[in-house]
């Protein structure tokens, strides 16, 4: 059994993967990243996450972790050790990707949007892909056919935008995010839920794009979407794929790929 982590700036995103001759993810589970906490508060979460899922913590073989929050990976580290009696595979600068970064500097990229890169280009060889990720910010990723990552963009996602509406004006509230019926609303709450919800549609579908006019106009890409939201998305038809757990699954590759 294989434990898979994404340290994200709100969330740790776990997974628990069974390997046989079609590995398959059984279990996923969240953890705020604001209440880690010290690696004995990790370890005892990882555990009880996994009993009252069923799985026992014993048999998790390997551990593999990406992390865009570098002050958890030493508790994280050491919750590993304690509890579970293993060495983690950190996906960092350095590993076996798979990828050519075209980044000025590589080791910038965050390893959550590599390890999302892993797996869409091991799922949908030989095509052009956009992967957008859906969680504290929305990024986009390109990637040719021939695994050359050539860079993306970020911009402020649904929690951090509503967040800023809500610190930073006197009366507008913290809303549900949620796809509105119409774009004109009719009361408050509904207008800041139509400008997150469509601000951020059309920022998708501009991006998507402008991304396939500049760099695969000749033969196109396949868009993936992954992430806590990009479900909300769905009906829109952007996305040709939706996988939310893209970046757990790139992580279990990057694993094997480092044996």
């Amino acid at each position: 059994m294989i434990l898979a982590l994404d340290v994200g700036n709100s969330h740790i995103y776990g997974g628990v993967f069974e390997e046989g001759i079609a590995p398959a993810l059984k279990l996923q589970f969240r953890k705020g990243t604001r209440s880690c906490g010290s690696s004995d508060e990790i370890g005892i979460f990882l555990k009880t996450a996994l009993r009252e899922n069923g799985f026992e913590p014993e048999n998790v073989r390997q551990i593999a972790v990406c992390s865009v929050v570098p002050d958890v990976i030493h508790s994280l580290r050491g919750a590993c050790s304690k509890y579970f009696g293993i060495n983690p595979f950190i996906l960092q600068s350095g590993v076996k990707t798979g990828l050519k970064i075209k980044y000025k500097n590589p080791i910038e990229v965050g390893a959550d949007r590599i390890a999302s890169a892993i797996a869409a280009t091991h799922h949908y060889p030989g095509k052009n892909l956009i992967v957008v990720d859906y969680g504290t910010a929305t990024t986009f990723c390109a990637i040719n056919s021939d695994k050359d990552y050539l860079g993306g963009v970020i911009m402020p996602g649904f929690r951090i935008s509503m967040e800023a509406l809500e610190s930073e004006t006197a009366r507008l509230p913290s809303v549900e995010i949620v796809a509105p019926e119409e774009v004109v609303a009719r009361s408050t709450v509904e207008s800041i839920q139509s400008g997150l919800y469509y601000g951020n549609l059309y920022a998708l579908k501009g991006i998507t794009d402008r991304i396939k006019r500049d760099h695969f106009a000749a033969s196109g890409a396949l868009v993936i979407g992954t992430g806590g939201f990009s479900r909300l998305f769905e009906g829109e038809k952007i996305f040709d794929v939706l996988v939310p757990e893209l970046v757990l699954n790139g992580l279990y590759l990057a694993l094997k790929m480092n044996a």
